[in-house]
């Protein structure tokens, strides 16, 4: 029988399985605590309880630490919400809203809402941080938004707008209140709670948005 502390024994592989996460909570904490420069790959492998080029077997840079760390925390919030998407029929509005409200849900969770945190504090001195998230998240995301908004408009449930930018307004609130609070560590009374955000957003996002019950009434009331 071979024993629990030996390759080859259940014990031991658990452990090994374990072992890119508990690197990955070391780089979080680090990364967070002491900024992505400063924090050395030395450092990560001891509050990690292992060796340096322990490590590089799972992660080769600091790049790929980082990639990781999106890869675990916002890839499956990005998935959900395409998955959202991909089931949705009819009114578009409906879906925005079920999506908006599963990154609020999401995002509540502290330990993922940091990795979108550590990226705007980061990205700008980091261009290779931007370019993961672009990589990993923006590049599968927009396109699928955009549609989304495009069907929308061509049923005739949305206003004729650029579908483009109507992702950035859409999006921009979520971003801005994360910025808002990490950056100038500005959080609104009661806390800085996403799903607050999320809901007072749809209210007036969809006052916009929403196709005018009588656009000739509209039209004459305009100066």
């Amino acid at each position: 029988m071979t024993p629990p502390h030996l390759p080859g024994s259940p014990k031991f592989r658990r452990r090994a399985e374990a072992r890119p996460d508990e690197v990955l909570d070391a780089a979080l904490e680090l990364f967070v605590r002491n900024g992505f420069s400063a924090t050395r790959v030395e450092d990560i492998a001891r509050r990690a309880g292992i060796s340096k080029g322990s490590v590089y077997l799972y992660f080769p840079s600091k790049k790929a630490l980082m990639e990781g760390l999106v890869r675990r925390a916002i890839t499956p919030v990005t998935q959900g919400a395409l998955a959202l998407i991909g089931k949705s029929s009819g009114d578009p509005r409906a879906t925005i809203s079920m999506v908006l409200r599963h990154l609020a849900t999401r995002l509540g969770d502290p330990a993922t809402l940091a990795v979108p945190k550590l990226i705007l504090r980061e990205a700008p001195s980091f261009p290779e941080i931007a370019e993961v998230y672009k990589s990993e998240v923006l590049a599968q995301a927009l396109p699928v938004f955009e549609n989304l908004i495009a069907k929308g408009i061509a049923e005739g449930y949305l206003r004729p707008v650029d579908p483009e930018l109507t992702i950035r307004s859409i999006m921009g609130p979520v971003l801005a209140h994360i910025l808002l609070g990490e950056v100038f560590g500005l959080a609104p009374r009661g806390g800085p709670s996403m799903d607050r955000l999320v809901e007072n957003h749809l209210i007036i996002l969809f006052d916009g948005l929403g196709v005018a019950q009588n656009p000739g009434a509209e039209k004459g009331a305009r100066p």
